[in-house]
């Protein structure tokens, strides 16, 4: 397998350096009486010895292979990645933000302190909350700060058998692993014929242990639960409480409100619906928003505002205490709030309905190739299924192999657990019908390649700098570090 850029330390010549430094102007001092013995390093670091030149342009090879929805449609399901607008990063990079020290006194941030004041509201707003809080950084750190929240709640009542949270057998799996964090017991619910939470085994499991119900919707097979202020009635009347795990929130903007069909706790990924970067995993933003009679136990401090002043306020009893260093993550909110600001109300509803009608636009041009478990109308996702493929030898894993030939990132496979080779599906509301189009022809073709060659789907990728790996052998014997002295010849 030739590989089409070099590693950095294949690029180094003894001697070449891309850095020129002032002579020293301090004396020089034995390290040797510095450092004790067993601190000092007896041979040189392998690091390697390139130009500048060459610095700039390995790494520059390196990000030309790398897939984003600046270069590529990239459908994957239930992470919603739309194209993030140019404007919200020039707004993040406005010096006050960019500049400001997250240890400025109070009057130093005013500015910032009314941002995020103001997102707040906003965020309360759109999901139908009494209150949000901007500290938790990521969508598991939102549902795992909601399930503080709730616990709290249940103790502050006196109630300390409520040790259960119920969770649909489509969740994602952080769900069932932030319970597991919070000290509680998981106990799923099955899914009725229609792909939604069935209410005959959540009446049976709703007894008087249930803290909570966690649950998404549209759920993550990208369908509306229509029995949704049923479910709430169960819950609440076993004196349980409802979570919403709003990591499928590009559907309901300016539609339905999550506080208003009965929820009691959400989060919101700010990655996701509010068009942030996803870059590198990360950094994220996940906001948890509440209803009035958990506010005591929102995390601390709070941003407050008083006259035309805003400050942040420790003096919460209750408070499940401070869950992040500084208030969540700053700049990615900065972005949210120039999202929703650039947008407005009608704007946020355009986005749903362009995002559910592009997403049934696809399932209705691919389910008759693919298996499609639940044929109705989806939300601003869908599952499709490759068992009809896999009876020719062809999986799921295969055709996100050869999509890749296509220019296309993969959506999302395998998930959720309870569809037989998955395929999940969101092209967001910023993908035009070209584009749409575009993958649309990739699949079927990829489909009538299964039924006719199918083993040049199980075979692919074709034009990727790698071709197919042993995934088992690199995942046992992963190597994690270059050693030079086994290999010389590399390429």
């Amino acid at each position: 397998m030739k590989t089409l850029v070099p590693l950095i330390f294949e690029r180094s010549v003894p001697g070449r350096v891309g850095y020129s430094l002032p002579p020293c102007d301090l004396p020089e001092q034995d390290i040797a009486k510095l450092l004790p013995p067993d601190q000092m390093r007896q041979t040189e670091p392998a690091l390697p010895e390139v130009s500048e030149g060459d610095v700039v342009r390995h790494y520059l090879n390196l990000s030309l292979l790398n897939h984003s929805v600046d270069n590529g449609f990239y459908p994957l399901g239930s992470c919603t990645m739309k194209y993030n607008p140019k404007v919200n990063e020039s707004v993040s990079r406005l010096p006050g933000f960019a500049r400001l020290h997250p240890l400025a006194p109070e009057k130093c941030a005013q500015g910032a302190l009314q941002l995020t004041y103001e997102l707040e509201q906003y965020l309360a707003e759109i999901s139908g909350m009494d209150a949000v809080t901007l500290q938790p950084v990521a969508g598991a750190h939102g549902e795992y700060t909601g399930l503080k929240l709730i616990v709290a709640y249940h103790k502050a009542r006196g109630d300390f058998k409520r040790k259960t949270i119920l969770v649909p057998d489509s969740a994602h799996g952080t769900n069932p692993a932030s319970a597991a964090m919070a000290g509680m017991e998981i106990v799923q619910v099955k899914s009725d014929a229609n792909g939604c939470v069935s209410l005959e085994d959540l009446r049976a499991k709703a007894d008087d242990t249930v803290a909570a119900l966690m649950l998404t919707n549209p759920n993550t097979l990208g369908l509306f639960d229509v029995n949704i202020a049923e479910i709430a009635a169960i819950v609440h009347a076993a004196g349980g409480l409802l979570y919403y795990d709003g990591a499928n929130a590009n559907a309901i903007l300016g539609k339905v409100r999550p506080g208003d069909t009965g929820f009691d706790v959400v989060h919101l990924n700010l990655h996701k619906t509010f068009s942030t970067p996803h870059g590198g995993g990360g950094p994220g933003s996940g906001p948890v928003g509440v209803k009035a009679k958990l506010i005591p136990y929102l995390p601390v401090p709070r941003v407050v505002k008083k006259d035309a002043e805003y400050s942040l306020d420790f003096d919460c009893p209750e408070t499940i205490g401070k869950i992040h260093s500084f208030y969540g993550n700053f700049a990615v909110n900065i972005r949210a709030y120039a999202y929703i600001r650039t947008l407005g109300p009608e704007g946020l509803k355009a986005v749903s309905e362009d995002a559910v009608l592009n997403a049934n636009y696809i399932q209705a041009r691919l389910k008759q190739a693919y298996h499609l478990e639940y044929d109705r109308l989806c939300m601003h996702e869908f599952v499709l299924s490759s068992k009809l493929q896999k009876t020719k030898g062809v999986r799921t894993l295969d055709i996100a192999k050869r999509l890749l030939d296509f220019g296309v990132h993969p959506p999302t496979i395998y998930f959720p657990l309870i569809i037989e080779e998955a395929i999940m599906i969101e092209p967001t509301e910023t993908e035009g019908k070209e584009t749409l189009d575009y993958f649309i022809g990739a699949m079927l073709r990829i489909a009538k390649e299964a039924e006719e060659t199918p083993e040049k789907v199980s075979n692919a990728p074709y034009t990727t700098p790698i071709s197919r790996l042993d995934e088992v052998a690199a995942a046992r014997n992963p190597i994690l570090r270059w050693d030079g002295s086994k290999d010389k010849n590399l390429l």
